[in-house]
């Protein structure tokens, strides 16, 4: 289990590193008011964020996804190898089962981390760089400040859309990359393997993405209701109901560019590092020439 668990946190400090800002811009415009816009679109949003927030304005709110890192990969690819093994058989539909199984089980950690990084992206929003005017110091104090004022429940608020978007789509992300690494035939002796790597995870991170991203908008105003105070929803339907009725379908897409393009980056830089990272720990055992698929996912038996 260690070696699963220091691939899977090397490869997703990678992706965080790459795809932070990404996200950022994707959740200003997730939960921009329709009524008074700041950011006209992805681009725009980026320009204005560096101009009035610096460069570090894009990596507002990394300290979360950093501090959960650990335990999610951990959950994530434990989960995953050990639900593989139970299951017995490498088919699409187990690597789907054992992927949603994990994404799951994950959520525990995950929710809180991503309202603390909500909180803390939506910080100061339109605020020029030397504004000393800050509601939460870090993510820990955040997570801190909101467990004073609502308790438990405050620090789990959108764990219900986390649980919808997290389920399914661990279980498409696994299984993309699965039949992706499998057609493309990787092996570790093949001079294309990295490209390849690549290719499969960006486009598993990407197929993730687009079939749970409306759930996405809303877990993202849900978490960020209440920031200044004051509660604009009552709940998943009521949040669905407002935002339809105010925007229209096309809020489901809101931010979608910029999720789209942080997702390749991201997925291909995380799902390659771990793939070459336990290849590169276990040329001495043997194992390292496996299928890369079977790496990357960790089904094989180790010392999980």
């Amino acid at each position: 289990m260690a070696l699963d668990f220091a691939a899977g946190c090397f490869g997703g400090a990678a992706g965080v590193l790459v795809g932070h800002p990404f996200d950022t811009v994707k959740v200003r415009l997730q939960i921009q008011s329709v009524d008074k816009p700041l950011y006209r679109g992805t681009y725009h949003c980026f320009q204005s964020i560096i101009r009035q927030e610096s460069m570090l304005g894009l990596y507002k709110g990394i300290g979360s996804p950093m501090m959960g890192l650990t335990f999610i990969n951990a959950i994530v690819f434990g989960v995953q190898g050990n639900a593989m093994r139970y299951l017995g058989r490498d088919t699409p539909a187990n690597q789907f089962l054992a992927g949603a199984s994990a994404g799951l089980i994950q959520c525990v950690i995950c929710c809180p981390m991503e309202l603390a990084k909500t909180r803390m992206q939506m910080q100061g929003t339109g605020e020029k760089k030397k504004s000393s005017r800050k509601l939460y110091k870090n993510s820990l104090d955040c997570l801190v400040r909101i467990y004073r004022r609502e308790g438990i429940r405050g620090i789990n608020r959108g764990m219900v859309t986390t649980v919808i978007r997290e389920t399914p789509g661990f279980g498409i992300y696994f299984l993309a990359y699965d039949v992706l690494t499998r057609r493309l035939g990787c092996e570790p002796d093949d001079p294309y393997m990295i490209p390849k790597l690549l290719f499969a995870g960006g486009m598993s991170g990407i197929a993730s993405w687009l079939s749970t991203y409306p759930v996405d908008v809303i877990k993202s105003r849900l978490q960020a209701d209440g920031m200044g105070g004051v509660h604009q929803y009552n709940g998943i339907a009521d949040c669905v109901r407002q935002s339809l009725k105010k925007e229209g379908w096309r809020v489901f897409t809101r931010g979608l560019t910029s999720t789209l393009l942080r997702a390749f980056p991201v997925n291909a830089t995380t799902f390659a590092s771990v793939t070459l990272f336990l290849m590169y720990m276990r040329q001495g055992d043997g194992s390292a020439l496996q299928d890369c698929e079977t790496q990357a996912v960790s089904v094989e038996p180790t010392s999980m």
